[in-house]
């Protein structure tokens, strides 16, 4: 099985759209309305002092997967931007890969909210995301 197995039809092109997570080196590994699943893996490029990861990076990571998660979950014809974002850092990341775990804690008619947990390669819970999703109608 391939990663884009677990893809929905379509849903390889969307990371293909986002230039900045394409920089920021994401990788999207399943995507559905219940849940979006995406990689960064650690690099020196991506880390501030002691060898720790960003929080740019991780949370650069968070925005991409929830993004992806609330449009999945746009009503035809409309779009979607991030108007309010949280993070908790709970521990460093000095090695590995991280893996974002988005699911939707709300999906109504103006605004999507999106809960991210980031994991190191332990499954230990790195960081977490609160964002707000605003419908755009078109």
């Amino acid at each position: 099985m391939t990663v884009s197995d677990h893809l929905r039809p379509g849903t390889e092109l969307i990371l293909a759209q986002l230039p900045f997570a394409r920089l920021l080196g994401v990788r999207l590994v399943a995507a559905g309305a219940c849940e979006v699943r995406g990689e960064l893996d650690w690099s020196p490029e991506r880390c501030t002092v002691m060898s720790a990861m960003h929080g740019g990076a991780l949370m650069g990571l968070a925005d991409t997967v929830g993004g992806i998660l609330a449009y999945l979950n746009l009503p035809a014809g409309a779009a979607t931007t991030t108007v309010e974002s949280k993070t908790n850092f709970l521990r460093a990341v000095r090695e590995g890969v991280v893996t974002a775990v988005s699911r939707p804690m709300h999906v109504g008619a103006q605004f999507i909210v999106c809960q991210t947990d980031l994991l190191d390669d332990t499954r230990a819970l790195v960081a977490q995301t609160t964002q707000t999703q605003a419908v755009l109608r078109r």
